[in-house]
């Protein structure tokens, strides 16, 4: 029997949770951004030839790594950055 599309959505939004290879998951982000924003990220998704989405998880990602390059792991700003306890 076919399912219906409520029921296949709704087991898509099942799987979001882990979905992915690393199994962690997707997260809704939502958000209104300035238009200047949206024209530019729009801009630099069609340049690298990917999407929206990947453009704007590059981004942020990039953005991450490049801090916490810059930080020891066992000192405050770490434990500031991620928002964890000191060891």
């Amino acid at each position: 029997m076919a399912q219906s599309t409520a029921q296949r959505q709704a087991a898509w939004r099942g799987r979001r949770p882990t979905a992915g290879n690393s199994g962690n998951g997707d997260r809704r982000l939502d958000v209104w951004v300035s238009a200047e924003a949206n024209l530019a990220l729009a801009r630099l998704a069609r340049r690298h030839t990917v999407t929206k989405r990947q453009m704007l998880e590059q981004l942020i990602a990039n953005a991450d790594d490049a801090i916490v390059r810059e930080l020891d792991p066992y000192t405050p700003q770490w434990n500031s950055y991620f928002n964890t306890p000191g060891r």
